[in-house]
């Protein structure tokens, strides 16, 4: 099994591509075109916001830009476990025409970690995903930060905790793990268990999953100065 969202058409290449859940906290988008066998792959810089083909990735088959389109395309879609997938090329034999240039990337062929895929297949993530998740099928981060928000802005022992100098990595702790049970149900949630359903949510995010919440906090943080 591999941890990836679903799959998507792109108009820029006869081909579909999915985001997929690599080791070591990165992110990739893999394209499957229907004439070559060769898969393409480009991690996404989390500094720049986007991708950076693989140095086996032939150009000439995966253009930048169709990456681009793939990365557009995948943002906000959650990760999920499922089935690796090959090119319909590779499932039925590579036209002669088009034959692997290089080899696949070593990343696809590494397995997630144990730890990654008892988080995308525990029932709490699978209630934050559902909770959260627009007709779309694409994860509302501004519906989550909008409950995130709300809770800081109402909730006395935040205010309590504001009071006595707490910091805002601890107010932002203690917000998003009482949503987090709230929504799952489950109050014995761990703050890992937590932050590794973040991790998971940030992977996927067209920006940082809580930047509104940690905007808004340095606000009630400011105010109380």
């Amino acid at each position: 099994m591999v941890i990836r969202t679903r799959l998507v058409e792109l108009s820029s290449l006869e081909a579909v591509a999915y985001r997929q859940k690599l080791r070591d906290g990165q992110s990739g988008v893999v394209i499957l075109r229907s004439d070559t066998a060769q898969p393409g792959l480009a991690l996404l810089n989390h500094q720049t916001g986007e991708p950076d083909p693989a140095a086996n990735t032939p150009a000439d088959l995966y253009p930048l830009e169709a990456f681009q389109e793939a990365l557009e395309l995948t943002s906000g879609l959650p990760y999920s476990s499922r089935g690796p997938l090959r090119s319909p090329a590779a499932v039925h034999g590579a036209p002669a025409s088009a034959p692997l240039q290089a080899p696949i990337a070593p990343e696809l062929a590494e397995q997630p970690s144990g730890a990654d895929l008892a988080t995308v297949n525990s029932a709490d993530y699978q209630a934050i995903v559902k909770a959260y998740t627009n007709k779309k099928g694409e994860i509302s981060y501004d519906l989550l930060n909008k409950a995130l928000i709300q809770a800081a802005r109402s909730n006395p022992y935040v205010s309590e905790m504001v009071g006595r100098g707490a910091s805002e990595a601890e107010i932002r702790d203690h917000v998003v793990k009482a949503n987090f049970e709230a929504v799952t149900g489950n109050r014995a949630i761990t703050q890992a268990e937590v932050t590794a359903i973040l991790e998971l949510l940030d992977a996927v995010s067209p920006r940082s999953v809580l930047r509104d919440l940690n905007e808004e906090l340095r606000r009630i943080l400011a105010e109380a100065r």
